[in-house]
This record gives C-alpha cells, structure tokens and sequence, in this order.
C-alpha cells in the first residue's frame, strides 16, 4: 500500500510503520500468537514400575579344600606267588631201609630164641634195627624243593630250618644227570645252573621222575628270558 490508512501520508515502499504518525503500514489485523491457556494440557501417564525380574543364581566355587583330588586307592594287592611243584628226595630208599630192618629184626629175634634168650631182650634189639630207616625216613623230609612261577626254594633242616631262594631270572641252563640205578629206579639229580653263585651249579638231589621237574622249570624260565 502507498498512502497511511490514518494521515493518509505517503508511505515509503518496504516501510513497515508510516513516518508521520506511526501507524502500521500493514492494512491487515494485527495477527496474535493463538492463546494456549484455553487447551488442555495432557499429562503423560506415569510409567508403572516393571516387575524386577529375579536375577540367575550365580554358581559359588566351593572352598579350595573341597576341590582336593580325592585319596587314592590302596595299592592293588600284589599277585600271590603260585606254587608249581612241591618235591622230597625219593622214599625208594627209606622203604628199602624199612624192608630190611624188618627182615633183620625177625631174623634176630628168631637168632637170640635159638639161644634161648628172653623176649624182654630180643624185642627191643629188633626194634632198635628200626632206628636207623626211621632216622633216614626224618632227614629226607628234612629236605624239600619248591618252585614257583618266580623262584626255587630250597629248605633243608628238622630242628633249625634253612630256606635257600633262587631267583628264575638268574638261573642260567637246568640239565638232569643220572646214574645207570637210578635210571632204572626212575629217580636222579636236576642240576641248576644259577649265576648268582660262585659254584654256578645247585643240584635237587634224588628226586622222582626228573626229567619232568626239569621240564617244568624251564617252562617257567622262558617266561624270564
């Protein structure tokens, strides 16, 4: 617009007020911010608490002392030893004893009755012939040898008694040795061979059968060598 609307004064362009008497130069209402008292004013709800959730359970380690290695078996129990043979020197020779001291003591007693010699007397000079088998009968079983799946056990003794051991792992060759009787009589000597001695040989003296104790040693051997 080019006059004031009030002086009618001429309004310079791009004026906003007019110069002489101040009035706006803008013929439209004065325009005003839109009063907001009237409107409602929304509140936002309060935000409800959620539920807490309850929380995992955290694993607590036991104490250091419960996480000891547990305590060890006992040992297994070590094997026990098998006995493979149990061997004396042959009877052969206490039954030959036995056998002639009967003869000798019927033969005495019927000597001293031709002499008219009483009972009291003959008797116990027959029985006394029994002595000297009995007293072999006792050493031979003075003597016996043991072989096990790990050692030969030599004891010898009637009253005080020796236990010889001969380790399998140190025996060398087992040979047997016999004579023409007792080849015949089936009995003779197993000869060891033992490393651990000065001599290097112990023999199992007039056993039965020795051959087969022979064997069976060296069966046992190849399970050491």
């Amino acid at each position: 617009m080019e006059n004031c609307q009030d002086c009618g004064t001429r309004l310079t362009p791009g004026a906003r007020f007019c110069a002489s008497c101040g009035a706006p130069a803008d013929s439209e209402e004065t325009r005003f911010a839109p009063d907001f008292a009237g409107e409602e004013t929304r509140v936002s709800s309060p935000v409800r608490p959620r539920p807490v959730q309850p929380l995992a359970p955290v694993p607590v380690s036991p104490p250091a002392a419960l996480h000891r290695a547990p305590a060890p078996r006992a040992a297994a129990a070590e094997p026990e030893e098998r006995t493979i043979f149990t061997v004396s020197p042959t009877l052969l020779f206490v039954k030959i004893g036995y056998l002639l001291a009967v003869v000798g003591a019927l033969l005495l007693i019927a000597l001293l009755a031709w002499f008219d010699a009483p009972l009291y007397v003959s008797i116990p000079l027959a029985f006394a012939l029994l002595l000297f088998p009995a007293y072999r009968h006792l050493m031979r079983n003075s003597v016996r040898y043991t072989l096990t799946d790990s050692k030969i056990e030599i004891d010898q003794g009637f009253i005080s008694r020796t236990t010889r051991n001969l380790p399998l792992r140190n025996i060398q060759d087992v040979s047997v040795t016999t004579s023409i009787p007792q080849r015949l009589l089936r009995f003779g000597n197993v000869v060891v061979d033992n490393a651990s001695d000065s001599p290097g040989n112990t023999v199992l003296r007039n056993i039965p059968d020795p051959r087969r104790h022979a064997d069976l040693i060296l069966r046992e051997l190849r399970r050491w060598h």
